[in-house]
């Protein structure tokens, strides 16, 4: 079975795309089955998989708008069980017509879901990049999903906007996709060289605990602890989408690799399979 996962948070710059491209490389390397559907006007994830995204003909648009079927516009990347879905920037166009169907009484909120009947037995997962919006792509990206991942940068107005989000997964939860639960928070660009890092960070703990990510690990003293996922601002990180290639193939020893294989880690241990919740729901 498959599940779909959406990563979402309408503030830009916060991490999604970065963990979008190495959530889906890291369980795809993991022998999964992987389709990453980049539902950004901007097109950072098709770039980051080292697809030129003016070299492609079709996208994730002509999906949408029912011009050509998902089967027709996947791209093959380097990692053999990693397929993409890419965008460009004349998805943009979605949203005319996802509001001039709206006003005739459309229901395209629901596009996206119906077109993934066609290829999501052929996966284990399906991750969606969003656009730094909760405009029609992010909504069709939640009413599409079984879960959602929010990744929170670690820095200052870190938790704004956060509120907003989670309104919008309670107003899809019960209106178009009552399935939707939050997957986790997951905290990015930490940073122990500074205070600012460590303090929202704990704030994070504070107001969402139980939505984030935990492992079990060992101590110098190989005795068991908790401990959380965290993404770290790390400099390979950074320089790995301008090479076209996820972490995991650019520099497999840093330490956002193992940031992102830890993640996959425990998806892969909390497996929620389509249309069902086996993690604590938002409500």
């Amino acid at each position: 079975m498959c599940e779909v996962i959406a990563i979402a948070n309408q503030k830009g710059g916060v991490g999604k795309t970065t963990t979008a491209v190495n959530l889906a490389a890291s369980l795809a390397v993991n022998e999964e089955s992987v389709l990453l559907i980049d539902a950004d006007p901007q097109a950072n994830a098709t770039t980051s998989l080292g697809i030129r995204k003016n070299d492609i003909e079709l996208n994730i648009y002509h999906v949408l708008i029912g011009a050509r079927r998902f089967s027709q516009v996947i791209q093959k990347t380097r990692i053999p069980t990693l397929s993409l879905v890419p965008s460009s920037i004349g998805l943009v166009g979605f949203e005319k017509e996802f509001y001039d169907a709206k006003k005739k009484g459309g229901g395209r909120e629901f596009t996206l879901r119906k077109k993934l009947e066609e290829v999501s037995s052929q996966y284990d997962y399906i991750i969606i990049d969003t656009p730094p919006t909760l405009g029609p792509l992010t909504i069709n990206a939640l009413s599409a999903a079984n879960s959602v991942i929010i990744p929170i940068q670690c820095e200052y107005f870190a938790l704004e906007g956060v509120a907003q989000l989670i309104q919008t997964i309670h107003l899809l939860k019960q209106t178009t996709n009552p399935n939707l639960f939050i997957r986790g928070f997951l905290p990015t660009m930490y940073s122990n060289q500074n205070n600012l890092s460590p303090a929202v960070f704990k704030d994070l703990v504070q107001h969402f605990d139980k939505y984030l990510f935990r492992q079990k690990i060992k101590d110098s003293q190989n005795v068991e602890k908790d401990s959380y996922v965290i993404i770290p601002r790390n400099i390979k990180l950074a320089e790995a989408p301008s090479f076209g290639q996820p972490i995991i193939l650019y520099d497999i020893r840093s330490i956002g690799n193992t940031a992102y294989q830890d993640l996959a880690k425990l998806i892969l241990e909390k497996r929620a399979s389509c249309g069902k919740i086996t993690q604590t729901s938002i409500g």
